[in-house]
């Protein structure tokens, strides 16, 4: 006897678990051969809000990690990641219609990219921060800290490799983050929160909105109790206005094709870093 298909809804991840949207609606999500894959939520401007409250919960035990426990963290992303691979190179060619080796090499890709800013979690402090000649007779000293709550607008051209690009940077200083996956390749983005949500990652740390980007960047943009912007996958759309809507709010923007794009760089890190001086008077004995 066949057995009955078991569609499947991916729901949004926000603060640790798996709503559906306030306003229950969902989109089909086709395949490259049109065929029917699975439902995916569709985020409303209050599931944007619920998302923003959960990130501002979640940054204050995640940025007062030590570098290395979050270290320790984004490389377990990468060991989960590994054990489901073969899930999320199924759903790339699906969603992406391109072969299992072209998916694989996503896949592999975005694995080595968890590890790769892991490495940085406890070093990338040394490489920006250090201590700067002052006339007198104090220390000072210049660390960088976490600029706080980021929304972004991930990469859109493809399934997972994008977001992991966008999000990990963001995540080694401490920031918390509330992101907008590829809007055509919707499923990898619910099953990496997943991933993020059997991997130590403390709640409400990653917020992943599923829908159309239009509906709902204009309020993370405008959101007051956001503290920066990443607009790398926002190219496409009219990422101009969120830009000037996120100016009313004085937040940091990193436009499409800022620093680094989406590589694997330094530059992403420091993207959502502020620098902290501290003087210090040195004994006179």
């Amino acid at each position: 006897m066949s057995r009955l298909t078991v569609p499947k809804t991916y729901k949004l991840y926000i603060g640790g678990a798996f709503p559906r949207s306030e306003s229950g609606r969902v989109r089909e999500v086709l395949g490259a051969d049109g065929e029917f894959l699975a439902n995916a939520a569709v985020a409303s401007r209050k599931d944007a809000r619920d998302a923003v409250v959960a990130a501002r919960g979640g940054h204050a035990k995640w940025a007062g990690a030590t570098a290395y426990n979050r270290g320790q963290v984004l490389y377990r992303i990468a060991e989960v990641l590994e054990g489901r691979r073969a899930q999320f190179v199924e759903e790339i060619r699906a969603q992406q219609g391109v072969s299992a080796a072209v998916a694989g090499a996503q896949v592999d890709e975005a694995i080595d990219r968890w590890v790769w800013y892991a490495g940085w979690t406890d070093k990338y402090s040394q490489v920006a921060g250090g201590a700067n000649p002052v006339a007198g007779p104090f220390f000072n000293l210049s660390v960088p800290e976490p600029t706080g709550l980021v929304a972004v607008v991930a990469p859109q051209e493809d399934a997972l490799l994008g977001l992991v690009s966008a999000i990990a940077p963001i995540l080694v200083s401490g920031n918390s983050v509330v992101v907008l996956p590829s809007e055509a390749y919707p499923l990898s983005a619910i099953s990496l929160a997943e991933v993020l949500a059997t991997s130590d990652v403390p709640a409400g740390v990653v917020n992943i909105l599923t829908g159309p980007v239009a509906d709902v960047a204009p309020w993370l943009a405008s959101h007051a109790d956001v503290n920066a912007l990443d607009l790398a996958g926002a190219g496409a759309y009219d990422w101009p206005a969120f830009e000037a809507a996120a100016a009313d709010t004085l937040k940091r923007v990193v436009r499409p094709g800022g620093p680094g794009a989406v590589a694997p760089s330094l530059e992403r890190i420091l993207a959502f870093t502020e620098m902290k001086t501290v003087w210090h008077t040195q004994s006179l004995r």
